[in-house]
């Protein structure tokens, strides 16, 4: 499938400005500005509409609170510094930032259909919106090649891989994901012609080698790591089980003691991730599906189809907490220190959560 027509829509108002692969943001400028009609005020205030704003507000309070809290509780609580968890914490904060930055912004775009904000805004936001998300992704492909490394080799693990390793590993892939996105931005001319079009949009056009480079580093590359190593994870686990069961079953008192054979924890804790990865998938893939529909269906239909699955995709930073807290019993005993305030007392960094 040619990509000659693929615009990477992770913001609202992303429409098609090449043509054979060439970028005509610069060219297109006038023609898109003697069309430019002010949609201040054109939306009615309904009844749907005063709830999808009230929808909007708590997705956004859920999402920043809940993560705030997953950062707090693995920060402060010192039995919860383990390199998993630092790349929780990673996770965390970029969900966190795309509540505070990306949803109200989309929400507010999305609801109105029209960009309010002004150009410095667009730049921000889609700087953001396109930095977030890689970096979301990377740290999810970091997460499954952790559990597999646990999980398929114990004693190596938990003798070389440590905090401080994953913190640089992690803030490295912070690093690519920024060079990377204001690279992309930069070379589709975003900072040089798309700010000067009309103020109610919030353009960016990327040309078809652009288009392949970020479906391949954002999308098709880490998912499929990810995929491989949870199939990878799963089996392991699986045999692992089996061995205990045939250990207890024949009365082998020392089979628990085994440090390859991992700890009922990590087994938990893989699955727990599991259904994370699982959950982040179904969020990202529709997105990226929809973004490789021809562009010869009906404009309209397309434009709908991408914003609901660029609303969906960031959704999944509000999930993260959700299941953090119905499958991990540290996390909801931490969310009642903190919430009792109990979080204040001298000693409670030393607490037992686990």
């Amino acid at each position: 499938m040619s990509l000659d027509s693929h615009f990477i829509h992770r913001e609202l108002f992303a429409e098609p400005t090449t043509l054979g692969g060439t970028n005509t943001l610069g060219s297109s400028n006038l023609s898109l500005l003697d069309s430019c009609v002010s949609c201040l005020g054109k939306t009615p205030v309904t009844a749907s509409y005063v709830a999808l704003y009230v929808s909007a507000v708590i997705a956004v309070v859920v999402t920043v609170c809940g993560n705030l809290l997953v950062i707090t509780s693995v920060c402060h609580f010192k039995q919860l510094h383990t390199p998993t968890n630092v790349l929780l914490v990673f996770l965390a904060v970029t969900d966190f930032f795309v509540g505070i930055f990306v949803m109200p912004l989309q929400f507010v775009s999305l609801i109105e259909s029209c960009w309010f904000f002004g150009a410095v805004a667009c730049a921000f936001f889609n700087f953001v919106s396109f930095h977030l998300p890689t970096a979301s992704v990377h740290i999810v492909a970091l997460i499954a090649v952790d559990r597999c490394m646990a999980l398929s080799d114990p004693f190596f693990y938990f003798k070389k891989i440590t905090v401080n390793l994953i913190i640089i590993i992690a803030t490295l892939d912070w690093v690519f994901s920024m060079v990377y996105c204001f690279t992309l931005l930069y070379c589709n001319g975003f900072f040089t012609h798309a700010l000067t079009l009309c103020p109610y949009t919030c353009l960016i056009g990327v040309d078809e080698i652009w288009s392949w480079v970020d479906f391949v580093l954002v999308f098709a590359l880490p998912c499929s790591i990810i995929s491989v190593l949870y199939l990878i994870i799963f089996a392991i686990a699986r045999r692992h089980a089996n061995a205990i069961r045939a250990a207890n079953s024949q009365g082998n008192p020392n089979a628990r003691q085994n440090n390859n054979v991992p700890k009922r924890s990590e087994r938990k804790a893989a699955k727990v991730l599991g259904i994370l990865v699982s959950v982040f998938l179904l969020c990202v893939v529709p997105y990226y599906i929809a973004s490789l529909i021809p562009g010869s269906i009906n404009a309209e239909v397309f434009e709908l189809v991408l914003n609901m699955t660029s609303a969906l995709f960031y959704l999944n930073s509000l999930f993260n907490p959700i299941i953090y807290a119905l499958f991990y019993p540290w996390f909801r005993k931490c969310m009642k220190i903190i919430l009792s305030c109990q979080i204040c007392s001298p000693s409670s960094s030393v607490m037992h959560v686990m």
